[in-house]
């Protein structure tokens, strides 16, 4: 009896000793999987990562319903279901909103914001509800034309083609606030025919004194009119 009460302390020590390590060892395992390239390319990155951002303020106002249309996915493109008629919402702040939520980069939130301020701004009486929205939408297009990634800018530049349809000349007291990034965008090939076809369609809503204010700052651009 007393030789089998020495044997079981002995042959339990190293169990112990080699069991331990083998529940921590595919932890080494699953830590070194995220990729350098990952940190560079937001949309790869799983938004139920543990190291995941939080959610920016435009997908926080569209997951509480503070945006009033959804998408539609269709069999050919997609759409907005708007929960009223476009013409009743309030400008302010959904339009402000909808500016800033064109710097997402993740779906649904980026075909939201580029498709709801373009209808928005398609609605009866958009020119006075508008520009006295001005000075703040500014500034959001201006962040967005400045984005490093190329959809962003693109949806910007969008944006601010479209605002000015609509304001017309009243853009232009705001306008070299928006001309520095895209002068900084025309050195790139790719988007330097969309940018010069932009800065046309700014000079024909704005009127003749655009052409000065674009080529202060774009001094090789070519009128319309010229």
């Amino acid at each position: 009896m007393s030789s089998g009460i020495q044997i079981k302390p002995k042959t339990a020590v190293p169990k112990s000793k080699t069991s331990s390590p083998s529940p921590c060892s595919p932890e080494p395992a699953i830590k070194p999987q995220p990729k350098p390239s990952d940190k560079l390319n937001p949309k790869t990155i799983d938004p139920f990562g543990a190291h995941s951002r939080p959610p920016s303020a435009f997908a926080a106002i569209y997951a509480k319903g503070g945006i009033p249309c959804r998408l539609v996915h269709g069999s050919v493109k997609h759409r907005l279901q708007w929960e009223c008629l476009p013409e009743t919402v309030p400008f302010d702040p959904l339009l402000v909103t909808l500016a800033e939520g064109l710097r997402e980069t993740k779906h649904p939130y980026t075909f939201v914001s580029k498709e709801g301020f373009k209808e928005l701004l398609m609605v009866e009486g958009a020119t006075e509800k508008a520009i006295p929205l001005l000075p703040r939408l500014v500034p959001v297009l201006k962040a967005a034309l400045a984005h490093s990634d190329d959809e962003v800018f693109g949806r910007g530049l969008d944006a601010l083609v479209q605002l000015s349809a609509v304001v017309g000349p009243s853009l232009n007291d705001h306008l070299k606030h928006l001309l520095t990034n895209l002068s900084r965008r025309l050195m790139d090939k790719k988007f330097r025919e969309k940018i010069t076809v932009a800065l046309q369609k700014l000079e024909q809503y704005g009127g003749k004194a655009t052409v000065a204010i674009i080529k202060s700052k774009i001094p090789t651009y070519c009128s319309i009119s010229s």
